[in-house]
């Protein structure tokens, strides 16, 4: 299937075995940004981090294109459930990864299916070369959804406390 993102440009949505990756509209992005809800988000989406980042996506057309934002939804309800996206374009050939999925919905997997579709999307990408995470030592969880995504501990961050994880490029 194609998405239509905010900017307009029609994008191909990627599917995993659970899920669909779509673009974010424009619509829902302004939803998110006014407080809305719609009927095809799951109860407690969006959260804190797709409140963050909805307002950011017009001012960053590249973050709604084939290798940008993306939210996360069940293909078997159709609910939305999440977000993930990577911060474009690459600097020097690296790119960001944030990803979030709302906590009734975690532990079932989702998050590393998700990450491991936009990762391998990414590095489709001939300017990308390599695609990293931060996340608090404080989340377990997270860490776990890199791991299982086949990302490698970089080491910390001493300056923000965060530890830093890299995925290296497929094949």
């Amino acid at each position: 299937m194609v998405s239509i993102s905010g900017d307009g440009a029609a994008v191909e949505d990627l599917r995993t075995e659970r899920l669909t990756l779509r673009v974010w509209t424009a619509a829902e992005a302004a939803a998110v940004v006014e407080g809305g809800r719609r009927a095809d988000w799951a109860e407690d989406f969006p959260a804190e981090g797709d409140a963050t980042i909805a307002p950011l996506l017009a001012a960053n057309p590249g973050w709604s294109g084939p290798f940008g934002h993306r939210l996360v939804a069940e293909r078997e309800s159709g609910l939305v459930v999440g977000s993930l996206g990577l911060f474009w374009p690459p600097a020097a050939g690296v790119v960001e990864l944030g990803y979030g999925i709302v906590a009734p919905r975690r532990g079932r997997g989702y998050a590393p299916e998700a990450v491991g579709a936009l990762v391998a999307q990414a590095f489709t990408s001939p300017e990308v070369k390599q695609v990293f995470a931060t996340v608090k030592p404080a989340n377990p969880a997270s860490v776990r959804v890199l791991e299982k995504s086949g990302f490698r501990r970089i080491g910390l961050d001493a300056s923000s406390g965060l530890i830093r994880y890299e995925a290296a490029p497929l094949g």
